[in-house]
């Protein structure tokens, strides 16, 4: 029973998220006592891909991602993986002699174009996209200025006001480290610690009115990324000075933080594994 990993890139915004999201058809009647309600299969990222797998290798694999992205967020280098089970009198499943490269042109074929495999190779078949992952790294892209972006408006913040990136660079140097991120969390994280270990936080500045946040750690919280991003426009806009950060995280008060940016910003660029290599 070969299992694959997959190295995927999708552009979120006509999705609602990786995460399969199946929730009870409203205007389906009622069911008959001991039936499953009939169910809305919303357009994700995790529905379409594994769909598609489904269909090359004619079997119910069920696919698992390494991070959940939200509604409209992108992927450069998301992780998913999945386990074949060939049976040669049935004409399913793809054995590892077929090879990974026609596995991938085979997926590729059945996705529609807001969804692309790189890449693919047969992995332990204990190997937890989400278990082993021990650094993920994002980016949210911003555009200042007084003209709105008009055709990279799906991957970019725009705000109308001028940033300064020195400033932002000194909060964004405290983020680094191990620390409680609550105060830059929703409330409805779900997770069971909030501690935090953010390896890199940078700001770059590849042109003139364009910024690039840059950050890597071990995991982060819903909406963590998005809300770092908020703050540091609000100290780039000079709202928040940069050593406010230091009394956000250790008040662990979320009104102390910035505002949540946007989605369209926001991508998973790679996650790394235990092995080492960043996928």
């Amino acid at each position: 029973m070969p299992r694959y990993k997959l190295i995927v890139a999708y552009d979120g915004t006509d999705f609602v998220g990786w995460q399969k999201q199946e929730p009870p058809d409203p205007d389906a009647p009622a069911p008959a006592p001991g039936e499953e309600p009939r169910r809305l299969y919303l357009r994700t990222v995790q529905h379409v891909l594994e769909q598609a797998v489904r269909k090359v290798v004619r079997e119910p694999v069920v696919l698992v991602g390494a991070s959940r992205t939200d509604s409209g967020v992108h992927a450069n280098g998301q992780v998913a993986c999945f386990t074949s089970r060939p049976d040669p009198s049935k004409g399913v499943g793809w054995p590892i002699e077929r090879g990974t490269e026609g596995l991938v042109k085979a997926i590729n074929s059945k996705l529609p174009r807001d969804v692309f495999v790189y890449s693919c190779e047969v992995v332990d078949k204990k190997f937890d996209p989400i278990g082993r992952a021990v650094e993920k790294e994002y980016c949210y892209s911003i555009v200042t200025g007084q003209v709105r972006p008009l055709w990279d408006r799906r991957y970019v913040f725009h705000t109308w006001y001028e940033l300064d990136a020195a400033k932002m660079q000194q909060a964004a140097d405290l983020m680094v480290g191990e620390h409680d991120f609550v105060c830059f969390s929703q409330a409805s994280h779900g997770r069971k610690t909030t501690v935090r270990t953010i390896y890199k936080c940078e700001i770059e500045t590849p042109q003139p009115g364009k910024f690039v946040v840059r950050i890597s750690g071990n995991g982060f919280l819903y909406n963590m990324v998005r809300i770092i991003g908020g703050t540091l426009v609000e100290v780039g806009r000079g709202k928040i000075e940069p050593e406010m950060v230091r009394e956000m995280i250790a008040s662990g008060d979320r009104k102390l933080a910035g505002v949540t940016l946007p989605p369209m910003g926001l991508r998973l660029e790679w996650v790394r594994y235990e092995e080492g290599n960043r996928e």
